[in-house]
């Protein structure tokens, strides 16, 4: 007897040191040398380091104003308050997983008191324990508990990955709101000259020098800086607007720091490597994480078509005027046996899960290789473009203070310096407008790369024996 409950033995710890089931390994990454968008300039080190993502986003952003609404937003922002508490979701069903490794004792405490009459009076009482420990045949609890806990690093991932979006929305939109200040000054200027550009138009019209015609060109030049002035003011409120949100505060008035024009951001920077942006980019490391959580619920599914091992025992002492103790012991094995094919096609779909988990982590990849190809080259060419809407409004400037001589010597027409003045303008608001754009690229870079996180308290990555 004792003999066979030693092979039993051995045979229960056999089959519990196996987990069924695929393990892990890392999908192939694509192979890239270096980014397409590169050119030999820019692989050159402005500073030391080896990637733009490598700076803190205080190191990034030094206008303090910036700096001061970024933490802000780090503090108060909503979505990042829902990312943290998926972390707690995530970390409480973790422990739940791992409960299910050691046995569940529960206490029962029962009392009774009978009293036919004064004289006959009875009770009793029990005091009982009992326990449940389902072994690990087959690696089932292991698989869920690699479940959970990579599901927990994929949650603190995807904290990660709105924390990088955050600070770039606040930088974008702060800038943004910088250039609609820019414009909204530069169509108020542009106002304030077009109105005593129309009353010297307006005097020499009631001199009889000039037609009506000149009149009305000079009203419908005032009225389109006019309307250009609102355009600017309402895209300023409704910026605000969109920072208050991300602030986490009501809408409000966003103080201001340094103007587009003061603005210190570094210059083009090495990128680093591809193969670095796998390992770096959280919403990439997110979709491994969740890939492999789901290729270790493949395990939990196939461990359900094999037999399960409960062991049991009740423990307790029964009080009825004598103590009576009790002690009863007992093994279960609950074994499949037809269930028309439902446990395998329980297998099926959670590997059908896991095909498209991977599929969404090679979309990750390539998304990410993207975004950093479209922000490289939007640096590189935002960079070229600002150098030439500078000469464009130079030569504006020049062209307008020409015309206007020009005009009042009767050598040309007003409607031809009506035409050199909306250049002019035009100019100035495109100038504005790149100069954003440009500042935006570095920051849309930063993000691409994946810079500018603060990492949560990280949770332990072994797996449970």
């Amino acid at each position: 007897m004792i003999r066979n409950i030693r092979f039993f033995l051995v045979g229960v710890l056999f089959v519990a040191a196996c987990k069924v089931g695929p393990d892990y390994e890392r999908p192939v990454v694509p192979e890239q040398e270096g980014y397409r968008n590169v050119v030999p300039a820019d692989t050159t080190a402005v500073l030391p380091a080896d990637s733009i993502a490598d700076l803190a986003w205080w190191d990034l952003f030094q206008d303090t104003v910036l700096q001061n609404l970024i933490q802000i937003a780090l503090e108060n922002n909503r979505d990042l308050d829902v990312a943290l508490a998926r972390i707690a979701e995530a970390r409480a069903n973790l422990g739940i997983a791992r409960a299910d490794l050691y046995p569940e004792v529960n206490v029962i405490a029962s009392g009774a008191l009978n009293a036919n009459t004064e004289e006959d009076i009875s009770g009793s009482g029990l005091i009982a324990a009992d326990a449940f420990w389902q072994i690990d045949l087959w690696g089932k609890i292991r698989r869920s508990n690699e479940a959970a806990l990579n599901a927990l690093l994929a949650t603190e991932e995807a904290y990660r990955a709105v924390t990088i979006s955050l600070v770039a929305d606040v930088a974008s939109f702060y800038l943004l709101l910088r250039d609609f200040d820019n414009r909204q000054t530069i169509s108020e200027n542009t106002v304030a000259t077009r109105r005593e550009t129309l009353g010297i138009i307006q005097a020499r019209f009631n001199a009889g020098a000039v037609s009506e015609v000149d009149v009305n060109q000079a009203e419908i030049q005032l009225a389109e800086a006019e309307a250009a002035v609102e355009s600017f003011r309402r895209g300023r409120a409704q910026t605000e607007n969109t920072i208050s949100v991300l602030l986490g505060v009501p809408p409000m008035s966003i103080p201001r720091g340094l103007s587009l024009n003061q603005q210190i951001l570094p210059p083009e920077l090495p990128a680093g490597l591809p193969s670095e942006l796998v390992d770096r980019r959280p919403d990439v490391l997110q979709a491994e994480r969740q890939l492999h959580a789901q290729t270790a619920r493949i395990g939990v599914a196939e461990a359900l078509k094999y037999p399960s091992l409960t062991l049991s025992a009740d423990l307790g002492a029964s009080i009825a005027g004598t103590s009576i103790g009790f002690l009863d012991a007992a093994a279960d094995i609950f074994a499949p046996i037809f269930n028309a094919g439902r446990l395998q096609s329980g297998v099926d779909a959670e590997i059908a899960r896991t095909e498209q988990a991977l599929a969404r982590y090679e979309l990750a990849i390539l998304t990410a290789f993207r975004e950093v190809e479209d922000a490289m080259v939007a640096v590189r060419t935002y960079q070229a473009e600002y150098g030439s809407r500078l000469r464009q409004l130079e030569a504006a400037e020049n062209a307008e203070d020409l015309s206007w001589v020009r005009y009042n010597q009767g050598m040309t027409s007003y409607l031809e310096y009506l035409e050199v003045q909306r250049q002019l303008f035009s100019s100035e608001l495109t100038a504005s407008e790149t100069l954003q754009l440009r500042l935006t690229s570095l920051v849309q870079l930063y993000k691409a790369l994946g810079g500018g996180w603060n990492p949560v308290e990280p949770v332990e990555e072994a797996e449970p024996e």
